[in-house]
């Protein structure tokens, strides 16, 4: 009995690590809405040119992402994918854990990468052999968005919204939202032609609304935005830093291949295990 216990605890752990880390990977911050900052002040030629990027990035539909993210001295990670978000988020990432308490908690676990794939109605994580061995020989974990909503109250239906809306512009959208945002100049990213903006966004001068109420749940107080626009109006870097309750955080992530053919298929339904099973094991979710 213990030693059951003790797997379904290690197979829980794995599946909430996994979550956690590509909600980190996705986005450093929550989906953004246009909630203007309420002393917005950005210049009219600063505004028009973010919003000709929000717009060509968005009618992209996909890219290949390059990413790092650290989060105090709990996560350091990598990613390198392809996302589409034509019809929702759709496509295949693979992360790797490169320090903090996160990677060595998965290495224990047996593994320090794994390759995610967000389809429109769920995102699938697989783990390595040692959860399978422990899992009944299956690799997948599921994570529906809309059971994902169903948890932790307030902060499931954020998480649900943050991997369902990866797409690039969110932080040209967290610009615009900042009021505070300008132009750096012209510089080269990786020998390619940019401009380069920078803004901060402070929580106390975000209008009332779904973005101040994210931030100000993660224990965020401002948050830094420094993106790069090329000559086609499309992004290609971004580097956003801030502080959570759970300590510093920075990413910075690269965008190329705009237009890339993104096709993601469905784990096979029996090397698949699901989210909230793992949970009803440890009495952590309710039965349906």
């Amino acid at each position: 009995m213990k030693s059951t216990t003790v797997r379904h605890a290690a197979l829980t752990a794995a599946a909430v690590l996994a979550l956690s880390a590509t909600a980190a990977c996705t986005s450093s911050g929550p989906s953004v809405r246009d909630e203007p900052s309420r002393n917005a002040t950005v210049p009219a030629a600063v505004t028009t040119a973010l919003r000709g990027a929000e717009r060509s990035t968005e009618r992209a539909e996909s890219a290949r992402v390059r990413s790092t993210t650290t989060l105090g001295s709990e996560l350091s990670m990598t990613a390198d994918g392809v996302l589409a978000w034509s019809d929702g988020s759709t496509g295949t990432v693979t992360i790797t854990y490169t320090s903090g308490t996160t990677a060595d908690l998965m290495r224990r676990l047996g593994t320090t990468s794994m390759e995610a794939r967000y389809l429109p109605d769920a995102y699938y994580a697989r783990m390595g052999e040692k959860f399978a061995r422990q899992a009944g020989g299956r690799h997948w974990i599921r994570y529906g968005y809309d059971e994902l909503a169903g948890l932790g109250g307030g902060s499931g239906a954020d998480l649900k919204n943050q991997m369902r809306s990866t797409t690039p512009n969110q932080s040209v959208k967290l610009l615009l939202a900042s009021g505070d945002v300008h132009e750096v100049g012209e510089e080269k990213v990786r020998g390619e032609h940019t401009t380069h903006y920078a803004g901060t966004v402070r929580v106390a001068d975000l209008a009332a609304g779904e973005l101040r109420k994210q931030l100000t749940e993660a224990g965020v107080d401002s948050e830094s935005v420094d993106i790069w626009v090329n000559d086609r109006d499309l992004l290609v870097k971004k580097i956003e830093r801030g502080r959570t309750a759970s300590g510093a955080y920075t990413q910075t992530a690269y965008y190329s291949d705009y237009g890339v053919r993104v096709s993601t298929a469905r784990p096979p339904a029996g090397d698949t295990e699901d989210f909230r099973q793992l949970l009803r094991k440890q009495g952590l979710a309710p039965e349906a």
